[in-house]
């Protein structure tokens, strides 16, 4: 019984669960962080594991729908379902045990957030299914996920101060993230690639190169304007002193993707990466800090 317990939260990949701090965006850059409002913090915290729940039960229905094909790849083949190491139909059985509690959380919590969770579910459900095998909206997909984790945060406080250019830039940057996947994923596979996933006969190194390029030209561009734009922020322009920091992530990925091999598991490179991290803290300190400090 442990050992199948510890498979299934194996299964839930934990690790993914990275990708739902997104939610907290809102509360952030609204600027509501603070021991005076206690409130909006513990909603968007409670929010934030209800996602994680909500993702460990897609990531279950993916691996319960791609047990073949995991199977003749040579990292996923170790997942747990695919492994056999947590049977099938437990891991039904816990996805329908997870929804029966998730749900009627995100309600209490906030019908708006509920209807929104909702569609990120169904959105995972379509991809699954259908949308993860055509090509480019695979990754449009993946980044619609990412702007419904920032849309949920929303839903949770009163937001006062929220710039949509924080919309625009999400969507850029997880574009950014899925198509160095696809690249990475195509590097790996190699001639397996189609056997694996069918929307990667529609990519080709040299395509996914000049995508990179682009998104990562309009994020870095979408991200400036928005550090001088946004009517919540500093009138002295100080949020521009973020820039390099998204220049250099950007570049440091980039060059993850390109020279190393990486970024198959995008979560693998933000837990394995010292620079990348170390740029990250220094982002997020910096924007405290102009924040919540000066």
């Amino acid at each position: 019984m442990m050992k199948t317990f510890i498979s299934l939260i194996i299964a839930m990949r934990p690790k993914q669960w990275a990708k739902n701090v997104v939610i907290f965006a809102a509360l952030v850059f609204d600027r509501q962080v603070g021991f005076n409002n206690l409130g909006p913090m513990l909603r968007t915290a409670s929010g934030f594991i209800i996602f994680c729940a909500l993702s460990g039960v897609v990531y279950l229905i993916n691996d319960i729908a791609d047990v073949e094909a995991d199977r003749n790849h040579p990292q996923k083949s170790k997942r747990p379902i695919a492994s056999g190491a947590l049977p099938a139909p437990a891991a039904r059985a816990a996805v329908f045990g997870l929804l029966l509690v998730v749900f009627p959380a995100a309600y209490l919590l906030s019908p708006r957030f509920a209807l929104v969770a909702l569609s990120y579910l169904l959105l995972n459900l379509a991809y699954s299914k259908w949308l993860k095998h055509i090509p480019i909206i695979d990754v449009f997909s993946i980044a619609l996920g990412f702007v419904l984790r920032v849309a949920a945060g929303i839903t949770l406080i009163h937001v006062t101060r929220f710039s949509p250019w924080l919309y625009v830039v999400t969507t850029l940057a997880s574009l950014y993230v899925g198509f160095g996947k696809r690249r990475a994923e195509l590097v790996q596979l190699s001639e397996l690639a189609n056997n694996h996933r069918r929307s990667l006969s529609g990519y080709s190194i040299e395509l996914l190169d000049q995508y990179l390029m682009i998104v990562s030209a309009t994020t870095i561009l979408s991200y400036s304007l928005y550090t001088f734009s946004a009517p919540n922020l500093p009138e002295n322009h100080v949020m521009m002193l973020t820039i390099p920091f998204v220049l250099y992530g950007i570049f440091r990925y980039m060059y993850l993707v390109q020279m190393k091999g990486f970024g198959g598991a995008p979560e693998d490179v933000l837990f394995s990466d010292r620079p990348l991290q170390i740029t990250i803290l220094l982002w997020g300190a910096t924007i405290f800090s102009i924040f919540y400090v000066f």
